[in-house]
């Protein structure tokens, strides 16, 4: 893994505190759609603001795997360094610090399932899941197994058809991938704050066919057309603890 890089990109300071975990990302789809901010408005927490992009907000459906997952100062824990994800979001603002708010991830790994509902408050889901190279693309899979969570599937092939670049400031594809925190909630509503760091995404426009998709349904945000979609090869990230949003 490469080392931690300069986070002056971020537009505010990391935590004084040591990050507490790393990851690598590998062959993620952005797949976005636009939805209306009203609709969106009653699934997001209150002390949350919907974070806008010319008036209008979007979803987001990612898929992806990750690699060398592993706790500070400590090897990658056997049987979760490695697996697909996939995840829902939509993008939030408190106290001017813009970041992602999740509805949904699935994994095919259950311990880190178990872990990041458990110390992340992350609202993980068990799923059979696959993602595999096909050429120069990738053909993921995913249906979700955990008991008592909404069925949810999705079915695609995607494929990057142009060389990466970093988004430009200011632009669409910016606001929806340039983001260095997530927000969740404990089960009492406190909103809560994790904060991340990486390098500028190594993007490129992509094309996709999306077979199946009722991942976005199931978080109760229907319809959703996907109509951007962008590509990255592999990023490494790393991870604080949560605090106080």
């Amino acid at each position: 893994m490469d080392p931690m890089p300069d986070a002056s990109h971020r537009g505010w300071p990391l935590p004084e505190r040591p990050w507490v975990m790393r990851q690598r990302w590998y062959d993620l789809l952005f797949a976005h759609g636009r939805v209306d901010p009203s609709a969106l408005r009653p699934l997001v927490p209150a002390g949350l603001e919907l974070d806008l992009f010319d008036g209008q907000a979007y979803v987001g459906v990612v898929p992806f795997r990750m690699s060398g997952i592993a706790l500070r100062g400590l090897p990658a824990v056997p049987g979760t360094d490695a697996f697909p994800e996939l995840n829902v979001r939509a993008y939030v603002t408190k106290n001017g610090k813009p970041g992602v708010w999740f509805f949904s991830l699935d994994a095919a790994n259950a311990l880190a399932v178990w872990m990041a509902r458990h110390w992340y408050h992350l609202p993980y889901y068990r799923a059979e899941m696959t993602c595999a190279s096909e050429g120069d693309g990738i053909r993921f899979s995913s249906r979700r197994t955990h008991g008592g969570a909404p069925a949810a599937t999705f079915e695609a092939r995607y494929e990057p058809i142009e060389p990466p670049r970093a988004a430009r400031a200011g632009t669409l594809e910016h606001f929806l991938t340039e983001r260095y925190c997530l927000y969740t909630a404990r089960g009492d509503g406190r909103l809560l704050r994790g904060e991340i760091l990486h390098t500028p995404w190594p993007i490129q426009a992509a094309r996709a066919q999306i077979s199946t998709q009722t991942v976005s349904a199931a978080a109760g945000i229907s319809p959703l057309d996907l109509e951007l979609f962008h590509f990255a090869r592999f990023l490494d990230v790393w991870i604080w603890s949560l605090e106080e949003a």
